[in-house]
């Protein structure tokens, strides 16, 4: 089972409506949890763990997880209503984000709320705006830090920068998080904030130094590349275009899918453990950045976050 930790949140899109004009209408969202619901849509035993509202956003998150075959007996729910997220999308442009998070119920998350670590987890991924908030972003990374040397960590920053009030004190802790990880996917958007004028591949080769064996770089239109430090030492670097399916809707959720499948791929080849990680081949590498770039890809075609099934991605072949 792949777990994901994190915020929940209600991601307000906008939208146009004859007679009212611009409004915003309320879907559940958030990084780890979208993460969640791909993995379970494109096959893999999937959980949600955070912090959840028992008030009618709460029940719309709970429902969609339960939809899509997410286990929630990891779930806590409370009296505090989840972040609100206003997004605003234009063609060819990324999306613009607003949040309202103060008191809310996901950065409440605290170390004793948090459950046993279930012995059939494989795989846990952290990230995104939890790791800008307190209390849950030191809750997050205690969990982590503890289940470490008893499976795959995987990371996705997934940077809002107007959620980082002091950027070198982020910055340390990053590189903290980067040091218990197995695998890091960044955005060359996260790269512009955390390692701003330099190269993709020079920005790997830190997060590598670092002491994550995995880095991979997504690349927008410009597919994403990967590089591994396997057991003998050595160096491998990969990559693979993007996945080409039709017009773009716009992108929220594409870096949550890539990654999730991504973890889905490594899961269905028996190569999602530390010691597999670190012995793929150059083949399987790319067989796996393949699969994530067409996942991905099809979420683009669609408004919001909504991942395709297994049987939908693996329909389409790059071109």
């Amino acid at each position: 089972m792949i777990l994901c930790i994190g915020e929940a949140v209600i991601d307000m899109f906008e939208k146009n409506v004859p007679a009212l004009g611009e409004v915003f209408m309320p879907l559940p969202g958030g990084c780890s949890y979208n993460t969640s619901i791909a993995i379970s849509r494109l096959g893999s035993p999937a959980a949600f763990l955070g912090r959840l509202s028992k008030n009618f956003f709460g029940e719309i998150q709970v429902r969609r997880l339960r939809e899509n075959n997410v286990r929630d007996d990891l779930l806590i729910r409370c009296d505090q209503s989840p972040i609100l997220a206003f997004i605003k999308t234009e063609k060819g442009k990324e999306p613009q984000y607003a949040f309202y998070d103060e008191g809310t119920a996901d950065r409440l998350l605290s170390t004793e709320e948090l459950p046993p670590l279930p012995p059939e987890t494989s795989c846990i991924v952290f990230g995104s705006v939890s790791m800008c908030m307190e209390p849950i972003a030191t809750t997050i990374e205690t969990f982590i830090g503890k289940a470490a040397e008893k499976t795959v960590i995987a990371f996705d920053p997934n940077i809002r920068p107007f959620m980082i009030r002091d950027r070198d004190a982020y910055l340390k802790r990053f590189e903290k998080w980067i040091g218990v990880c197995t695998v890091a996917k960044i955005s060359s958007e996260d790269f512009e904030f955390i390692y701003p004028d330099t190269q993709p591949q020079d920005a790997l080769k830190k997060i590598i130094d670092l002491g994550t064996p995995l880095a991979i770089v997504t690349l927008g239109p410009g597919g994403a590349a990967a590089m591994l430090r396997r057991d003998d030492g050595s160096l491998i670097d990969v990559s693979s275009p993007a996945a080409h399916i039709g017009e773009i809707a716009d992108t929220v959720g594409a870096g949550d899918t890539f990654l999730g499948a991504f973890l889905v791929r490594l899961r269905q080849r028996g190569k999602l453990s530390h010691n597999a990680i670190i012995n793929l081949s150059e083949n399987d590498l790319r067989d796996a950045l393949t699969f994530a770039n067409k996942a991905a890809g099809i979420v683009c075609t669609r408004r919001g976050a909504e991942p395709p099934t297994l049987e939908e991605v693996e329909k389409f072949s790059l071109s």
